[in-house]
């Protein structure tokens, strides 16, 4: 079984008795993931929505992905054959960004045999293999979920932490937006103060994700003396994010949690302070 990364030779091998879950999706064309998939997918694979499945609707204190309903997830993912024992692959087109927030959230919810297509789908078609265009039919598994709350950070522990330090926030977005240079999708650009920033893509080396023991080179640089335990990871919606979870899984350094807010919703708040870094003159 497989609970991080996955080869597309391996999907090939297993396809017909693996459930595969398309999460393509794009922040500046919300269409994106359902046309495209619409147009050819990993045969027998299920398409899930960022926004219509992997989220919440948004609340007037939210960020931009809350989490999932459980109970609504769950069913949704038993229509699509999640049931315990099967193994699970989620893939997208754009290194794990999307597909990560699918694993975090099936391992949240109780289901542990899931990974990510290593290369997405891209190297699934580098592989010559096949593609179709038609959608299967719903399942109906008995899957329960436990949801594991205490993965999840929230927004007052958070705060809380400002003041009383138990743990260490790591941010995955860009180095632009984290410094405040930049903010292309949140009305605030910054960062909360005493994070750290480990950009997604850092955890990539073309398309693909870098070696375990590269990627836990990495990640104890940054770290120092934290352990993975004391380790929060946050983006902009909490999405991206799960990437930076992923990477630390797959390098051996498990038992990090998530804000899932992240700073889409630590912006809400007005009075919570910011951030930023003055580039160097």
């Amino acid at each position: 079984m497989y609970r991080t990364l996955v080869t597309a030779e391996q999907v090939r091998q297993h396809q017909g008795n693996w459930c595969l879950l398309d999460c393509r999706f794009s922040l500046a064309d919300t269409g994106y993931g359902a046309r495209v998939y619409g147009e050819g997918h990993i045969p027998g694979a299920y398409y899930l929505d960022l926004d219509a499945d992997l989220s919440s609707p948004i609340g007037p204190q939210d960020g931009r992905h809350p989490l999932p309903e459980p109970a609504r997830l769950n069913a949704r993912l038993r229509r699509c054959g999640v049931a315990p024992g099967v193994q699970v692959v989620v893939y997208d087109d754009c290194g794990g960004a999307m597909a990560a927030r699918a694993w975090w959230l099936l391992r949240w919810l109780g289901h542990d045999t899931v990974a990510v297509l290593d290369g997405g789908y891209p190297a699934w078609l580098a592989l010559g293999a096949s593609a179709e265009r038609q959608c299967p039919n719903d399942q109906e598994s008995g899957w329960v979920a436990q949801p594991d709350n205490a993965a999840v950070v929230d927004v007052e522990a958070v705060a809380a932490n400002l003041k009383a330090p138990a743990f260490t926030l790591i941010d995955a977005r860009s180095g632009e937006r984290f410094r405040g240079e930049q903010e292309p999708i949140d009305p605030v650009a910054g960062h909360i103060p005493g994070s750290l920033n480990r950009p997604l893509t850092d955890n990539l080396d073309s398309g693909r994700f870098k070696g375990p023991e590269a990627l836990r080179r990495e990640w104890q640089k940054l770290l120092g003396e934290r352990r993975p335990e004391a380790v929060v990871h946050m983006c902009g919606s909490g999405v991206t994010a799960c990437h930076n979870l992923l990477a630390m899984e797959h390098a051996g350094l498990s038992g990090s949690r998530l804000f899932a807010g992240s700073w889409s919703q630590w912006i809400r708040d007005g009075r919570r302070p910011v951030a930023t870094i003055e580039p160097d003159r």
